[in-house]
C-alpha cells in the first residue's frame, strides 16, 4: 500500500473544522448535504457514532444554506424564529437531552408552513427518541434517517495519515496499515491513538514504528494488539 493510495479518498471543504474525508461509510450523508435545497422532506436526521464527523457536515449545512443553530432549550420560543424566518434550523443530539416535545413538535409545523428545512443530528433515530405526545412520535417516525456508519480500512487509514500529517510526522504507510486493521474503528479512537503514539515517541525519543504502534494499542487495548 502507497502512501498515494492512502490519500485517495475525496476531501471535503473544511468550515472551521478539519478536512472531511470522504467514503462509502458517509457518502450518503454528503450527498444529503450536497442535494440542499432540494431535499423530498422538511426535516432530516443524520444519525452516527460519536466522531464519526456529524458535527463537521452539520457546519457545511449552516454554511451552504444560512441556517440558524437551535438549542432545545430555544424549542418553547418560536415566535424569534418565526420572525427571522430562517431557511433552516439544526439541532444537534436531542436524543441525549431532555426534549421540549411541544416545543419541537411546533417547530416541525412550522417548518412545513413556512418553508424551511430541519436537520438533526445525534447518534439514534428520531423514531428511537423517547417522547409521550403521539403527534410528536408519529412525525419523528416519519423523518427519513441517513446513517454514517462505522469507518471502513480506507477511511481508517487516511484519517490516521491525516492525523500524524498534521502533528508534522512522518509514518510509513505498513504502520498505517498496522494500525487500521487493529484498532477500534471509530473516528475518535483515531485521535486518541495517534495522540498517544506520538506522545510515546516524544517521552521515549523513538522513531515511529511497528513495533511502538504495537506497545500502544496493547496499552489502551490489550484484545486488539
Amino acid at each position: 500500500m502507497s502512501e498515494q493510495l492512502v490519500l485517495a479518498l475525496p476531501h471535503r471543504a473544511a468550515h472551521g473544522a478539519d478536512d472531511f474525508l470522504v467514503s462509502q461509510c458517509n457518502q450518503e450523508a454528503v450527498k444529503l448535504i450536497d442535494t440542499w435545497p432540494d431535499w423530498p422532506a422538511a426535516a432530516h436526521a443524520i444519525i452516527g457514532p460519536a466522531g464519526c464527523g456529524k458535527s463537521h457536515l452539520a457546519n457545511v449545512w449552516l454554511h451552504a444554506s444560512g441556517a440558524q443553530r437551535m438549542d432545545s432549550d430555544r424549542l418553547a420560543s418560536l415566535e424569534s424564529i418565526d420572525a427571522a424566518a430562517p431557511s433552516g434550523v439544526l439541532l444537534e443530539d436531542l436524543d441525549r437531552l431532555t426534549i421540549d416535545e411541544r416545543g419541537l413538535f411546533h417547530l416541525l409545523n412550522l417548518a412545513a408552513e413556512r418553508g424551511f428545512g430541519i436537520l438533526f443530528t445525534g447518534q439514534t433515530r428520531p423514531s428511537a427518541w423517547q417522547v409521550e405526545l403521539a403527534d410528536l412520535a408519529s412525525r419523528l417516525r416519519s423523518i427519513p434517517v441517513t446513517e454514517i456508519g462505522e469507518p471502513d480500512d480506507d477511511l481508517l487509514r487516511a484519517v490516521l495519515l491525516k492525523q500524524f500529517l498534521d502533528r508534522q510526522l512522518n509514518v510509513e504507510p505498513q504502520v498505517i496499515a498496522y494500525l487500521a486493521t487493529r484498532m477500534e474503528r471509530s473516528m475518535e479512537s483515531a485521535r486518541r491513538l495517534v495522540e498517544a503514539i506520538d506522545r510515546a515517541a516524544l517521552s521515549k525519543g523513538r522513531k515511529i514504528t511497528r513495533q511502538l504502534a504495537s506497545q500502544i494499542i496493547a496499552e489502551i487495548d490489550p484484545e486488539q494488539s
